[in-house]
């Protein structure tokens, strides 16, 4: 990315740090190292999108971007660190006192899960929780896979199906082993479950301190 053209954004970007990091947004001080940066990519393509502040401490001190071949680190961690690849809009900002700092935007991915490539060519996928990248399990990413298959389906649930929906009704958030000890099912019977009520949008995920959950989805208000 050459010739990237710096704008002045002394208090649009005093505005973003204000905000904190959040679910959508994340400081980084320097860029070291592609795979980290491709967690945080990741973690934004699997949620609803984000942006990174390149040149901004933790604390929220502008300290600038100390190379601007960091540009290319990013790139590189969307682009080879990345399945599938993802696509990153970068804009620089000239603050007061002369500091630069990079915003890197990506956006929620049409196809999820977006994985990293970890150490020993294994693939994870990441999902934002407030300002954490958590590893998603097994059954959030088998999910995200099944609402990518163009095959229709079937919009009629089975007995399982309406136990696994009264259960999670019942007791609230359910993890999968919780789900398949009620219904009495195998773990591969209970994660197909899983993914195909969520293809049909009638369970979502939540996480808390104890890690993600299934829950029921709320129901459309009415027009």
């Amino acid at each position: 990315m050459k010739d990237l053209k710096a704008v002045k954004g002394t208090y649009y970007i005093n505005r973003l740090i204000a905000e904190g990091e959040h679910e959508h947004q994340d400081f980084k001080f320097a860029i070291s190292d592609a795979r980290k940066i491709a967690r945080s990519i990741s973690a934004f393509a699997n949620n609803g999108g984000g942006r990174l502040l390149i040149g901004v401490k933790d604390n929220g001190a502008i300290a600038g971007v100390r190379n601007e071949e960091d540009i290319y680190v990013v790139e590189q961690a969307a682009q080879m660190y990345c399945r599938p690849e993802q696509h990153i809009e970068v804009t620089a900002f000239r603050v007061e006192g002369g500091a630069v700092v990079f915003r890197v935007d990506i956006a929620r991915s049409e196809v999820r899960p977006v994985e990293v490539k970890e150490e020993k060519g294994r693939w994870k996928a990441y999902f934002r929780v407030a300002d954490e990248n958590i590893a998603a399990p097994e059954f959030m990413t088998r999910s995200w896979r099944r609402r990518c298959v163009d095959t229709p389906l079937v919009m009629s649930i089975s007995g399982a199906e309406s136990l696994l929906l009264e259960a999670l009704e019942a007791n609230g958030p359910m993890t999968p082993e919780e789900l398949s000890r009620h219904g009495r099912l195998t773990r591969e019977a209970t994660l197909e479950l899983i993914a195909r009520l969520h293809a049909l949008d009638l369970i979502d995920f939540t996480y808390s301190a104890s890690g993600f959950r299934i829950v029921a989805a709320e129901a459309p208000d009415e027009p």
